[in-house]
């Protein structure tokens, strides 16, 4: 396991609590959040980020997925359906790992 550097943790820092806002019943990208933070190129670091916050009841993980809606994420929640499950009981569905209506439920950062 790589050891994170300062610099990286004040960037996780960033993205949550950029997650942290987003609102119930809507997700966001990866990308989108590394945009709205002026990181454009670092959605995978965003990733990082949301994978590390699964301990932490304040971060909705869960609402964070890939830049077309995928659940991408979901292998971190335990080997379950729990990402899914999660995103339908905020009323978004789900099929075959993604979100229907994708556009509908995108809520954009704005920094």
């Amino acid at each position: 396991m790589q050891k994170q550097n300062p610099n990286n943790d004040n960037f996780f820092e960033r993205v949550y609590k950029v997650a942290r806002q987003i609102p119930y019943g809507k997700v966001t990208s990866y990308g989108a959040i590394a945009k709205a933070l002026g990181a454009a190129r670092s959605a995978r670091m965003v990733g990082w980020a949301m994978n590390a916050s699964h301990n932490m009841d304040d971060i909705p993980a869960h609402r964070v997925v890939n830049r077309v809606g995928l659940l991408s994420g979901k292998h971190h929640f335990g080997g379950t359906n729990l990402m899914q499950q999660l995103l339908e009981s905020e009323g978004i569905q789900v099929v075959d790992n993604q979100i229907v209506n994708f556009e509908k439920h995108f809520w954009e950062p704005d920094f």
